[in-house]
């Protein structure tokens, strides 16, 4: 898979993507990400890449020609996956981004995500892309940390990059009929001050095991979403 990130701060990128599991991905050639600087197709000898809104208003708007530009330059970086490529546009105006959306675009050949900054984006970019995407009913200073998140999300689920039973068994679960939260788990000490592990679980019964998994996961979904129980 390809992963290539228009932004304005490509450096924000290197801590988060050089270590644990998304460095293990790019030195296994399960991944590669590529970063495109929006200021380099910047207007004029000062690059600028936003301007006023029009009908007036606090802050900068990010430019539609500048912006296309840097998507065009990315599409043709890998023209001969022209059919299979995806451009997202990152915007809290998009749908909300959960473990559905990010099993469908893990399986995507080249993903494109545009990272926004300032006041947003001209509306006009909005036809250049195929999607939109929030990560939630907040807002942050740019779409460079959403990109971050969504990469991290999507990586993992790349075949070959984690064992397969490890995100079979993780909430909201696309192998599961219901997208439940994950059980809670426990580990050494048995008891830890007055608190102690749940008996069953040391059982050694595998079935009573699976059981109280299920239901301790249903009860935990209930309590803190109910919403995942009603869809």
């Amino acid at each position: 898979m390809i992963i290539t990130i228009i932004t304005l701060f490509p450096e924000m990128f290197q801590g988060p993507f050089a270590h644990s599991i998304i460095k293990n991905a790019i030195g296994k050639n399960l991944v590669k990400i590529n970063f495109v600087n929006m200021r380099n197709f910047g207007i004029g000898k000062h690059k600028i890449v936003d301007d006023k809104p029009y009908g007036g208003g606090k802050g900068m708007i990010i430019r539609v020609d500048v912006l296309n530009s840097a998507i065009e330059y990315a599409k043709k970086m890998y023209k001969t996956l022209d059919k299979y490529q995806k451009i997202i546009l990152l915007d809290p105006t998009g749908r909300t981004f959960n473990q559905k959306v990010a099993f469908k675009l893990s399986k995507v050949k080249h993903l494109i995500m545009i990272c926004g900054h300032y006041e947003g984006f001209d509306a006009r970019i909005k036809i250049y892309v195929d999607d939109i995407i929030s990560i939630g009913d907040f807002i942050s200073t740019g779409g460079e940390i959403p990109a971050m998140l969504i990469t991290d999300s999507i990586i993992r689920l790349i075949k070959g990059v984690l064992p397969e039973n490890v995100i079979t068994e993780e909430s909201f679960s696309t192998s599961k009929k219901q997208a439940f939260l994950e059980h809670p788990q426990y580990t050494r000490p048995k008891v830890y001050k007055k608190y102690k592990v749940p008996e069953v679980l040391l059982s050694g019964d595998h079935q009573k095991i699976a059981d109280f998994r299920k239901k301790s996961s249903r009860e935990l979904t209930s309590k803190i979403r109910p919403d995942l129980l009603k869809t």
